[in-house]
C-alpha cells in the first residue's frame, strides 16, 4: 500500500532530507584522490551524525540467504561499479575516477535517500558526459511527477532520455517509495511505457534514481552479495533524490 504523508509527516521528511542534502554538500568538498572508500564512508557517517541523524543502512538486512547485513553508512561505487559498492580500506580513489555515493539518513522515524556521482579531479569527457546525462535524466523524469500522471510516465521519460543520448539504464534495480521505511511502495523503474502504473497523488514521497551505464545494460553481482558491476567494464553513474508530490510541481527534498 502506498503511503500518503500527513502534514506533520511531510515536515519530518523534509527535516531528515535536509540532513542528506547538507551531507552531500560537505562530502563533495571532502572527496579527493588518494583517500580510500572506507575513509570517505567514515567522513559521511561523521557528518550525518553531527547533523542529528543516523545512517539507516547500517544493519540493513536484505533478507537474502547468504547475504550479510550491511555494515556501512554509505554504498560507494567506483567507475564500473553501478551500485551497492562496499567501502573498503583497500579501494583507493584516484584522479579521474567517478565515484557514486548512495546513503539513507534516519531521523525521528523517517528516512531520506539520495545518491550522487562525483567526478574526482579531472576526468575524461566521456565520464563527464555520462555523469551529466544521468543527473539530467532525473530532472527530465520528474517533469511528470505531478498529480494525474502515473509512475510509468516518469519511468518512460527517464529511459527514453537516457537511450536517446546513447546510454543504457539498469533494469534490475529501481526507485521506490520512502518514508517510515527505507523502501516502500511503489516501485519506480527507469524504463517502461507511459500511461501505466500507479496514479500520482499529493503527499507521496518517492526516491527517483536513474542508474545509467555507458555500455550495454548487462550487469553482474560480485561474490560479496552486494556490489553490482557492468558486465562489459564500462562506466556507470547514479543520481537520486527524495521528492514530494504536491498539488503542483514536485518538491525535491534532498537538494
Amino acid at each position: 500500500m502506498v503511503s500518503i504523508k500527513s502534514k506533520r509527516e511531510i515536515e519530518l521528511m523534509e527535516d531528515v532530507c535536509k540532513v542528506v542534502a547538507k551531507l552531500y554538500e560537505q562530502l563533495e568538498k571532502e572527496i579527493k584522490p588518494g583517500m580510500t572508500t572506507l575513509e570517505l564512508d567514515a567522513k559521511a557517517e561523521k557528518i550525518m551524525r553531527s547533523l542529528g541523524a543516523i545512517p539507516a543502512q547500517i544493519g540493513y538486512n536484505p533478507g537474502i540467504k547468504g547475504v550479510p547485513e550491511y555494515k556501512y553508512a554509505t554504498c560507494i561505487s567506483v567507475n564500473d561499479e553501478v551500485i551497492h559498492g562496499i567501502p573498503s580500506k583497500n579501494k583507493i580513489i584516484r584522479e579521474g575516477d567517478i565515484v557514486s555515493v548512495d546513503t539513507v539518513a534516519l531521523k525521528n522515524g523517517f528516512n531520506g535517500d539520495a545518491a550522487r556521482t562525483f567526478i574526482v579531479g579531472k576526468a575524461s569527457k566521456d565520464a563527464e558526459r555520462l555523469v551529466d546525462i544521468t543527473k539530467r535524466a532525473f530532472f527530465e523524469g520528474i517533469k511528470f511527477a505531478k498529480p494525474g500522471y502515473r509512475i510509468g510516465d516518469i519511468s518512460h521519460c527517464i529511459g527514453a532520455f537516457v537511450e536517446q543520448n546513447g546510454y543504457s539504464v539498469v533494469r534490475e534495480f529501481e526507485g521506490h517509495g520512502i518514508g517510515r521505511q527505507m523502501h516502500e511502495e511503489p516501485e519506480i523503474p527507469n524504463y517502461g511505457k507511459a500511461g501505466r502504473g500507479l496514479r500520482l497523488e499529493p503527499g507521496m514521497t518517492l526516491a527517483i534514481e536513474p542508474m545509467v551505464i555507458q555500455g550495454k545494460n548487462n550487469i553482474l553481482e560480485l561474490e560479496d552479495g552486494w556490489t553490482i558491476v557492468t558486465e562489459d567494464g564500462s562506466l556507470a553513474a547514479h543520481y537520486e533524490n527524495t521528492i514530494l508530490i504536491t498539488e503542483n510541481e514536485p518538491k525535491i527534498l534532498t537538494i
